[in-house]
């Protein structure tokens, strides 16, 4: 399955910088705003250390990661949800990610210029949040008008969905994400359909100095404290440092420059880590001499649903699945060892796929 993350912010808060080390893609990370114009869209492969593992062991022909999208989505500014900027543009590409990446400026610079005249991390991010409620704001008023009818004829469907809307309007209204409010399963549901930007999973990346990537500062510690409430995370990311991260090609030399910084990995890798966790995302493996592979699904999905991942004729003519833990697999070295000591089982419709599990499908269609 795809994932994309749309990286969003003010301008020249280190977007763009950030997307060029997440993606090695060049974008135009010019001092003035809108310098991206158009959302850059970067693919990146996702890391994943038990590849390593299972490569040593079978020795493949191929091994191919999983993979993820970052969009870098030009910078909003107040007056957006009304079309100021470009603002109507970007706000639809936001409205087609499955995450929200909000960078927020946590360093001075007296040579970037920036977009509201002083460094202020709580505005910054309040001016973003603004935006994206007026525009969650105009898509309920929308849907309001769409139900009218059917909610004044008493239809009872529409009269759950009234009932919701007027709860999440109130909600914005008073300057609060959609994302903050608890709901039932039909609000759930509901709002599945109805796609409101500020419903969107977000991590807040802290852009800091080099000498706070560990600690933060002030700024940053800000910003912690503002979005305690939300259920997220603040990761604290040195956009140019990442940039030079990029860079290295010798894992060696990489891991010694990430030592000199007191990093033990890159803010790439905590930022992929992070995405699938607060989206609830997990890999499985297949595994054999031609291809070693990872693939990507949600947390909770059963054995067919995970073979469909592939392709739908496993997911329509699933018979069952033959699973082997990693940990077993490290321990008897082959398939067939895990098979002799009675540690590959045999699983059903019904059976839940397990982050790391490595997965042989049986079917027929």
């Amino acid at each position: 399955m795809g994932l994309k993350c749309g990286i969003i912010g003010l301008p020249n808060v280190g977007k763009s910088t950030l997307f060029n080390a997440l993606s090695n893609a060049k974008a135009d990370a010019a001092n003035f705003p809108f310098c991206t114009i158009e959302p850059n869209v970067g693919v990146i492969t996702v890391p994943d250390e038990r590849l390593k593992v299972l490569n040593e062991l079978i020795n493949p022909a191929k091994v191919i990661p999983t993979a993820m999208e970052f969009v870098d989505i030009a910078g909003l500014v107040k007056g957006a949800s009304k079309g100021e900027g470009l603002g109507n543009q970007f706000l639809a590409n936001i409205r087609e990610v499955d995450a929200i990446i909000h960078v927020v400026r946590c360093f001075d610079n007296d040579n970037i210029v920036h977009v509201e005249g002083a460094v202020n991390p709580i505005s910054d991010k309040e001016v973003i949040d603004t935006e994206l409620q007026l525009k969650d704001l105009d898509s309920v008023e929308k849907r309001f008008a769409r139900i009218e009818k059917l909610v004044k004829s008493g239809d009872q469907m529409a009269l759950k969905e009234y009932e919701i809307l007027i709860e999440f309007k109130k909600h914005l209204e008073s300057g609060q994400n959609a994302r903050s409010l608890d709901r039932d399963d039909d609000a759930i549901n509901f709002l599945d359909s109805l796609n409101l930007l500020t419903d969107k999973p977000v991590i807040y990346v802290a852009n800091v100095e080099e000498e706070d990537v560990i600690n933060g500062n002030h700024w940053s510690q800000q910003l912690v404290e503002f979005v305690d409430k939300e259920n997220t995370e603040v990761i604290l990311i040195c956009a140019s440092l990442e940039a030079q991260i990029a860079e290295f090609e010798d894992e060696v030399d990489k891991n010694l420059f990430l030592a000199e910084y007191g990093l033990t990995e890159s803010g790439l890798n905590r930022l992929i880590k992070t995405s699938y966790r607060i989206l609830r995302l997990i890999t499985y493996f297949t595994a054999g001499v031609q291809e070693v592979r990872a693939w990507t699904i949600k947390e909770g999905w059963k054995a067919p649903q995970a073979a469909g991942v592939i392709h739908t004729d496993f997911e329509k003519g699933f018979i069952k699945a033959e699973v082997i833990k990693l940990l077993d697999y490290e321990q008897y070295q082959t398939e067939q060892g895990c098979k002799e000591a009675g540690k590959l089982a045999i699983e059903g419709k019904e059976y839940i796929v397990k982050d790391g599990d490595i997965m042989y499908f049986r079917f027929n269609v």
